[in-house]
């Protein structure tokens, strides 16, 4: 498995087929899966090398989408190189981009445009792109769509920039307007202001005083909002990173009425709990906030019920000055979590604990954040005419995560030290190895992802 090298061919005792693991064979053409046989049928058919990687379980390669890569204007935070590199590293063959923390963010034609150059020649795996949705830039929404951003992100709350606002009802509505008919989505961080007894004050360096400060009322509110527009206005909406389970409720609802919503929660929701962050451990910061043990079981179950469609890293790094760890002071840090590495297995070591399957793995990780994008026409599932994207990794190897083994560009995660479950080997993308037991393919071999909408009436 040579990083680089085109692969004709894989072969592994386990292979994801449908709901099913079996032996079977990979048969790759020009980047796209042709036929996926038993491993008995095959030999007649592979006629160059064949990738045998014998008992390692090989699966459609990670969608994570939602990345913030910060490039243009915040490269010291995160940037395509460094990001790529740790996606390739952690399975994931396909990122899509958040329009923040960039400077400029993704919010007009023009913005995009330079989002474009500062990605090129830098991705080593397939990057698709979010626009952005703030005060005033209506007009710019369906340009943005035609040029083939997947869909647009908008805050209810302050985003932690300046230079990305967070919109009123009334802009809401004028970009439900021009989105209509356009089949895009649009996605809300569903946190809203709200009159509540304010937070009383106080030590900075206790985890449970910020989080008083962002009551799960913040996102229950939003979400009311979001359903209500949903179900007005027939535009897909997607709230993004859910960590509470009490809006799951309105959400079930919306849902039953006629919404076309969907909702992902985030690999630190899943794995950390409020009750078990160390005081000044500002590393464990962000937005909606990490809650308690009991609410992180009803996130579980919600997922296991299919109540939230998928798992998400929201990888969201800086430097480590940002996270104000000298001062240890929670209000002050910067709010956002490293991940992007490290989601397969962050998933896996908590869901196999909790009977999820290697196909439930699959379609939370990688078959519906395609589908969120338009992507799941040639992303997210082992099928022929599909990209051939894969992972291969070893669901029962443990590894510890350490700064050396990690590829972001800042080290600074809440999961150093942590011994996690499923070692990815491999990362196939379109056929090319683009990342085989610790090393890289010398050259960038990701593209550029445009999304195909569909082309509204004038309105």
């Amino acid at each position: 498995m040579e990083p680089g090298s085109t692969v004709s061919a894989v072969r592994s005792q386990r292979v994801l087929c449908g709901e099913e693991i079996r032996p079977a064979v990979i048969l790759i053409k020009e980047g796209k899966i042709h036929s996926i046989l038993p491993d008995s049928e095959a030999s007649a058919h592979t006629a160059g090398k064949v990738l045998d990687v014998g008992n390692s379980l090989v699966m459609p390669g990670i969608v994570d989408c939602h990345v913030h890569v910060n490039e243009p204007g915040r490269t010291t935070w995160e940037g395509y190189w460094t990001a790529t590199r740790a996606a390739a590293a952690g399975g994931v063959t396909t990122i899509v981009d958040m329009p923040l923390n960039s400077i400029p963010p993704t919010t007009t034609l023009g913005n995009f445009h330079e989002k474009l150059r500062a990605a090129t020649g830098q991705c080593f795996v397939d990057t698709a792109f979010w626009g952005g949705v703030i005060p005033d830039n209506q007009l710019e929404l369906r340009p943005m769509v035609q040029a083939g951003v997947a869909g647009f992100k908008c805050f209810l709350i302050h985003s932690g920039v300046d230079e990305f606002p967070h919109v009123s009802d009334a802009d809401l509505h004028a970009a439900m307007k021009q989105l209509q008919g356009t089949d895009s989505v649009l996605l809300f961080h569903a946190e809203r202001e709200v009159q509540h007894p304010a937070a009383e004050k106080g030590d900075p360096h206790e985890y449970s005083t910020f989080l008083r400060s962002r009551p799960d009322i913040m996102e229950l509110e939003a979400i009311r909002t979001v359903t209500q527009l949903c179900l007005q206005y027939q535009v897909r909406c997607h709230i993004v990173h859910l960590s509470s389970a009490q809006p799951l409720e309105l959400i079930r609802a919306a849902r039953q009425a006629g919404a076309p919503l969907t909702v992902e929660t985030t690999h630190h929701y899943l794995n950390l709990t409020a009750e078990n962050i160390p005081a000044r451990a500002t590393q464990f910061k962000c937005c909606p906030p990490i809650r308690d043990t009991a609410n992180q079981e009803l996130l579980w179950s919600a997922l296991k019920a299919g109540e939230i469609d998928m798992v998400v890293s929201d990888h969201s790094p800086c430097t480590p000055d940002l996270k104000c760890l000298d001062r240890g002071d929670f209000t002050q840090a910067w709010g956002g979590i490293s991940s992007l590495q490290f989601g397969l297995s962050l998933f896996w070591t908590s869901a196999s604990k909790r009977g999820f399957s290697f196909s439930d793995a699959a379609r939370l990780l990688c078959k519906e954040p395609a589908q969120l994008c338009r992507l799941d026409n040639q992303k997210g599932s082992l099928v022929p005419g599909h990209d051939a994207d894969l992972v291969i990794w070893d669901p029962e190897k443990e590894f510890t995560v350490k700064e050396d083994n990690i590829h972001h560009k800042n080290k600074l995660t809440p999961y150093l030290g942590l011994a996690l479950q499923g070692k990815v080997k491999g990362t196939i993308v379109r056929g090319r190895v683009v990342y085989s037991h610790g090393s890289f393919s010398s050259q960038p071999l990701g593209k550029h992802l445009f999304i195909k909408h569909k082309t509204p009436a004038p309105l």
